[in-house]
């Protein structure tokens, strides 16, 4: 009798975390340097968050303190005076903001080309009518009526459908010649990436072992199929933390490098 009755246990206990298993909103491979990620948008809704600290702190201790599942870097930053390039939205108010950055205004090519700079595009979770939707867009697109953005992190730049290189200021040309290069975008570097296909979030942290210029991101974004994607803070930036199970830094420092701004996944 005991017998049977452990064996139907164990079955009971099988079953159930193949269920658990089956209905996870997050599934996580790795192969040849990237880890890709994919939420099912359609479970994630309020789980996902976008956040800033108020000084710099690494991603490691982001994970620790928020108590988040997956913690990963998000928009660009000044390290130097620890203040934001990119717009974050946290619980659908406006918690970073670049124009309050003297740095960005101070910089006379910068300045000139400030409009770009804001409008750069941007990853948000929208709420209508009690359901959630997923959007990559430029800053300025205006949310359809009786719409919210519920939290947002700016990158940049655009990769699919098309590069958006010189609309943001990654690049600038002059006489069909490009002077002036940011986010190290004809390099290859580690890059954060983060897509849409369907009802699916895409998230590609690129590591040191595989890295890409942005035009072999977008060629890997095009063969796997997304709709849309764009970067994140790439580089030395590129971060990562799941449960008690990866750290992904991409410093030789093993805390990883000090950051501004974070997308939490609980």
């Amino acid at each position: 009798m005991k017998r049977k009755i452990f064996i139907t246990f164990f079955i009971f206990i099988v079953l159930a975390s193949a269920s658990i298993a089956m209905c996870s909103p997050i599934d996580i491979k790795y192969e040849n340097g990237i880890y890709h990620i994919i939420l099912d948008g359609n479970k994630v809704g309020k789980r996902l968050s976008f956040v800033a600290d108020q000084s710099l702190i690494t991603n490691k201790e982001m994970h620790k303190k928020s108590g988040s599942t997956l913690t990963i870097n998000a928009g660009f930053f000044d390290p130097k005076n620890q203040k934001t390039i990119s717009y974050i939205v946290t619980d659908r108010n406006t918690s970073e903001d670049p124009l309050l950055n003297e740095n960005l205004l101070s910089n006379s090519v910068l300045r000139q080309n400030i409009d770009k700079i804001i409008n750069r595009t941007e990853f948000r979770v929208v709420e209508c009518d009690n359901k959630y939707h997923y959007e990559i867009v430029p800053h300025k697109t205006p949310v359809d009526f009786a719409c919210s953005i519920i939290t947002s992190a700016q990158g940049g730049p655009l990769i699919l459908p098309e590069l958006r290189l010189e609309e943001e200021f990654f690049i600038v040309k002059k006489d069909d010649k490009i002077v002036r290069e940011s986010a190290s975008v004809f390099e290859k570097t580690a890059r954060t990436i983060i897509g849409l296909k369907g009802d699916e979030i895409h998230i590609l942290v690129i590591t040191n072992q595989n890295p890409m210029t942005i035009y072999e991101v977008r060629d890997f974004c095009k063969k796997l199929g997304l709709d849309r994607a764009m970067g994140f803070d790439g580089g030395s930036s590129t971060s990562m933390n799941y449960k008690n199970s990866i750290d992904v830094v991409s410093t030789s420092d093993d805390g990883g490098r000090m950051l501004k701004s974070f997308l939490l996944f609980k």
